[in-house]
């Protein structure tokens, strides 16, 4: 008689890469979402405008008479379309922006806004959250990426420990980082002037890559920058 096999025993761990991202009926869902309300949205501009001009006195009343006076019903369809098209759109732009893990035991792999940027598995030393943001760090706790996510944080725990890498629930070097201020001792050479340019770039909000590669620049010189309310925050890799 054969025993059964023990409770204990370990799962074989997984040889193909695992894959977290949002279920793929998620952003469908949400563009319904989006559409039906921009389309609500433009019709409630339609009644709004005919209850600013009943109005003896009322803000943006010539704009309201505007609307008010052209033919129906094309001013109330064209509305309803401008919002349901401003709906899908913001949730085309919410998919573009999602973020895409892809964990194996050779490689980690992170595809957001059509592009992959991509690690050997040995590098990276350990996963971690810190806050809404994805950390990867290697050896000497220089950070390899710092992504905004929205995915189950369990999720991206259970596939880095299931292909064998370290994941803690924050950041293991949270407490090194200070706030930076201009001029600031002690910095490599060059890392004052590249955080200057950087606090420029984060108060312009079309300027995101801007602040990401001078972030890449940061980091070769062993600098690791973390940011709260457009306010920067370092620290040294150990490797330093």
């Amino acid at each position: 008689m054969t025993d059964d096999p023990s409770p204990l025993s370990p799962e074989p761990e997984p040889t193909d890469p695992t894959v977290v991202a949002e279920p793929s009926w998620t952003y469908p869902a949400v563009g319904v979402v989006f559409t039906v309300l921009g389309a609500g949205l433009g019709w409630g501009v339609r009644l709004l405008a005919d209850w600013l001009v009943s109005l003896p006195w009322a803000p943006m009343r010539g704009p309201a008479e505007l609307v008010n006076s052209l033919p129906e019903p094309w001013v109330t369809l064209g509305l309803v379309a401008l919002g349901a098209l401003a709906g899908t759109t913001l949730a085309l732009h919410a998919y573009h922006d999602s973020l895409t893990v892809t964990v194996g035991a050779d490689r980690v792999a992170l595809h957001r806004r059509g592009s992959t940027r991509e690690w050997p598995g040995e590098t990276v030393e350990v996963a971690c959250r810190d806050g809404k943001q994805l950390v990867l760090l290697d050896g000497d706790t220089a950070e390899l990426a710092r992504e905004e996510f929205d995915l189950k944080t369990d999720r991206l725990a259970t596939a880095f420990r299931s292909h064998g890498y370290r994941w803690a629930d924050e950041d293991p070097c949270a407490d090194e980082f200070r706030r930076w201020v201009p001029d600031t001792p002690g910095m490599p050479t060059g890392a004052d002037a590249l955080l200057k340019a950087r606090a420029r770039a984060l108060r312009h909000s079309d300027s995101n890559e801007d602040a990401r590669e001078l972030r890449d620049e940061l980091a070769r010189l062993g600098v690791v920058v973390r940011d709260s309310d457009k306010k920067q925050y370092w620290r040294l890799s150990h490797g330093r």
